[in-house]
């Protein structure tokens, strides 16, 4: 993958307001379901680079799809850029933020190019990232003009994460995007959104289960069974005591000599 100082892109109009993105007491239910989401308040600040923690069936999607404007809350209110997000327009509001699902539709009849290039959608004229750029960004570069259903399982999830970044948004609401990728681009797209975040200003809030990835964040947000536990940096929300009630099992968070830290397994098994 390119740096992408080598891409730059400019930032997002509207970076000047601080919170971007804020739940109000929501609330939702699947169908006539018991609230699945309640009471649910948490405020995501431009330029934050946050974590979404939880084991598997936790809310994570549920929380990303209602920040997207996907699902409407039954309850409370959601905002973007000061706005209830479902009265954006579906063009508008992907000027806005980008949503990458964790369940991504990987049958389809395109090259690399053509699917990256409908992320181009929202905008009347072309944005200042191309194809080009993006496909290169995720290390693609070589399979610019290759079928979708020639690329492997990680190969094909990159190429959506190039479409999200040729969108442009400011926010990018990101779907357990690491899964499938080797170690080597789960760590690039990493310094990728850091870079993205540093020269663009944009905002990621990813959904990851990977507690050794979430010690990557500045900002966790911890959650199980649809509600937040704890928020916060790594070390206040990453304790023994939390992480037992987040995943149902003995973790602990260590430091190497070095400072760096790492999850302790030893009492889990």
């Amino acid at each position: 993958m390119s740096s992408v100082s080598e891409h730059e892109t400019g930032k997002n109009s509207l970076s000047s307001k601080n919170t971007i993105l804020e739940f109000r007491q929501a609330g939702f239910s699947y169908e006539k379901s018991s609230p699945f989401i309640n009471d649910m308040s948490l405020s995501v600040g431009n330029g934050e680079f946050i974590g979404l923690l939880g084991a598997n069936g936790s809310g994570k999607s549920t929380i990303l799809k209602l920040a997207s404007g996907i699902l409407k809350a039954s309850k409370g209110s959601i905002d973007l850029w000061g706005s209830p997000v479902r009265t954006y327009k579906n063009k508008d509001r992907a000027k806005l933020l980008s949503y990458l699902p964790q369940i991504l539709d990987m049958n389809v009849p395109f090259t690399v190019r053509e699917l990256v290039s409908m992320g181009i959608y929202p905008y009347e004229v072309l944005p200042r990232l191309t194809v080009d750029e993006a496909v290169e960004m995720v290390g693609l570069a070589d399979k610019t003009e290759s079928l979708i259903s020639n690329l492997s399982g990680g190969e094909r999830r990159r190429v959506y994460i190039a479409m999200t970044l040729l969108q442009g948004a400011g926010l990018l609401l990101l779907d357990e995007p690491l899964a499938n990728l080797d170690i080597k681009y789960q760590i690039e797209l990493l310094r990728l959104l850091k870079e993205l975040r540093e020269h663009r200003g944009i905002t990621v809030v990813m959904a990851l289960h990977d507690i050794n990835i979430a010690l990557q964040f500045e900002k966790i947000i911890l959650v199980r069974e649809g509600r937040i536990l704890s928020s916060g940096n790594p070390g206040a929300v990453l304790t023994k005591e939390l992480l037992k009630k987040a995943f149902d099992v003995e973790l602990e968070i260590k430091r190497h000599d070095s400072g760096e830290a790492y999850i302790n397994y030893e009492n889990s098994f």
